[in-house]
């Protein structure tokens, strides 16, 4: 079980993760279709993230629910850093890693 403070934290990382996301111009106005090429490459991580990824951490979170780890920020390096550098979408890497770390503590926490 995620601690109150665990969840308000992770919660905040979600919401600057998609204020990030409409800083780079990323997020798609509702109802819209993501287009072939985002701003920063294919549009389809940026999409996953908008339309999977970030409803369905809420839920876990509220449910407090969370899995057992998260791999997200690695998913981001691999998107944004290891197959072609996008300095631009550092910050948005940093906070995906930042829910992996506190989707880990949460687990040790459950533990």
């Amino acid at each position: 079980m995620a601690s109150a403070a665990q969840r308000t934290a992770l919660l905040a990382r979600l919401d600057a993760i998609e204020a990030e996301m409409r800083r780079l111009g990323m997020w798609r106005a509702p109802g819209t279709r993501p287009t072939a090429d985002g701003p920063l490459g294919p549009a389809g991580f940026e999409a996953w993230l908008q339309d999977v990824f970030l409803p369905n951490a809420r839920r876990a979170v509220a449910a407090d629910a969370l899995p057992d780890r998260s791999q997200v920020g690695l998913m981001a390096l691999r998107q944004y850093d290891y197959h072609t550098h996008v300095p631009e979408a550092a910050a948005l890497v940093a906070l995906l890693h930042d829910v992996d770390d506190l989707v880990s503590a949460a687990r040790e926490t459950k533990s």
